[in-house]
């Protein structure tokens, strides 16, 4: 049996270098290709070279912008990351509140749970000109496709996962006579906080999503705008890293939630979560 391929299981090292090799892989390719093309067409954009490549980011990361003064790469992570720091603190705070109480209360439960199934089936994009509309085109739209976005989806995952929860510790609760209020804030809010940070980990891909969109069609920075302002000069050397920094920030913030959750919340891993 154990010479079975689905029993065996590589090392550290072997995991480190099986997930190493399709980026290696994908690295290799584009460059192989992208000096086919380059000598080809020395003037070839779409598969810019590695110097294009580090005159760009250099243009754009380390240089003052010539107009503005500003750091350009800077300028728009922040402007970006304040948007979505913004739109996932509200659908956050939104999702506990409402997630839990449809979990918990049966009158909630029956009067939201249809209302959020179909909220959570309209297409996010497909509103976004009516936010335009209503709250204008400054950062208040940019935030609210964000919160409109994500939180249907924290909703249903968090009143699922109270769901879920042992009947038994309800039960217990309820004997020892807490309240409602007791038994939401001391036996539920526990059992969901990491169950929340999952749900927010799942929600990056779609924030990201939601925030470049809209960057993409109102805005005058953010990195959302500098990808689609540079698509119209057909600058392959700077879509690319910007594409790439933001891939690389959506990763470091599932590992910041990832490391919450081990670091506060140990037993959920013994439970197989």
């Amino acid at each position: 049996m154990s010479r079975r391929l689905i029993n065996r299981r590589p090392d550290r090292g072997g995991r480190i270098a099986w997930g190493a090799f399709p980026f290696i892989v994908a690295i290799v390719a584009y460059f192989v290709f992208s000096a086919l093309r380059l000598a080809d067409n020395p003037n070839d954009k779409l598969l810019p070279g590695l110097a294009s490549f580090g005159a760009a980011i250099h243009r754009m990361a380390f240089a003052q912008d010539v107009r503005t003064g500003e750091i350009l790469l800077w300028m728009d992570t922040l402007a970006s990351l304040r948007r979505l720091a913004m739109g996932l603190a509200v659908a956050t705070v939104l999702g506990l509140i409402f997630g839990i109480a449809t979990g918990v209360i049966p009158y909630v439960q029956a009067g939201l749970s249809p209302f959020i199934a179909v909220l959570s089936m309209v297409p996010p994009m497909a509103i976004l000109p009516i936010l335009f509309i209503v709250f204008g085109l400054d950062e208040l739209s940019k935030v609210v496709l964000i919160v409109v976005g994500i939180t249907p989806f924290l909703i249903r995952d968090l009143a699922m996962r109270v769901g879920d929860m042992p009947g038994e510790l309800l039960i217990k609760a309820q004997t020892l006579g807490a309240s409602t209020w007791q038994i939401i804030l001391r036996v539920v809010l526990p059992q969901i906080t990491p169950r929340l940070a999952d749900a927010i980990r799942l929600s990056l891909g779609p924030a990201w999503l939601f925030l470049i969109s809209a960057e993409a069609i109102a805005a005058t920075d953010g990195l959302g705008y500098r990808i689609f302002l540079m698509r119209r000069y057909l600058a392959m050397d700077v879509i690319l890293p910007y594409v790439a920094w933001i891939t690389l920030l959506a990763f470091l913030m599932d590992w910041v939630l990832r490391l919450f959750n081990r670091r506060f919340f140990p037993w959920l891993k013994n439970e197989g979560s």
